[in-house]
This record gives C-alpha cells, structure tokens and sequence, in this order.
C-alpha cells in the first residue's frame, strides 16, 4: 500500500512539473499544490485513458499531463475570481 502511495506522489510530482513547464503563463503556485494537481492529474488521467481503453504507457502520461494542465488552468481561473 505504501509503495502505490509513494508512486502517486513521485508520479504527481513529475506530472505537475511537466504541465507547469508545459501550460503557458505564470504559475503562483507552491511545489505541495503542484504535487496535489499533479496527483489529481494521474488519477484523472488514468480513468481517462482507462475509459478510452488507452495501453500505451507514453499515451497514459500524456494524458495525465493534458488532465493536469486543464486542472491548473482550472485553478488559475478560479483563483482569479475569488
């Protein structure tokens, strides 16, 4: 149990870097928020490709990254209306 938690948290970790480095813009956002929108990201990203029957390993990342860069979009703008 503790392994998959420990791979969520690297995965996220790498997954809101890349859609950090990815999405266009500043991003005010701290490394524990990155990893928290990187790990919603991996865990979307996943039933995404699951329910899109994706296989492909490199497929599923780059899905997870496109789920994590709309969640930051997401977050962006509803931090701008508050």
């Amino acid at each position: 149990m503790f392994n998959g938690i420990f791979s969520y948290i690297l995965g996220g970790l790498v997954i809101g870097v890349l859609a950090r480095l990815l999405k266009p813009g500043a991003d005010p956002l701290g490394w524990i928020m990155t990893i928290v929108l990187g790990i919603v990201g991996a865990v979307a990203g996943g039933y995404i490709s699951g329910m899109l029957h994706i296989t492909s390993s490199l497929m599923q990342w780059a899905v997870a990254i496109g789920a994590a860069i709309v969640l930051l979009a997401v977050y962006e703008a509803l931090r701008k209306k508050g």
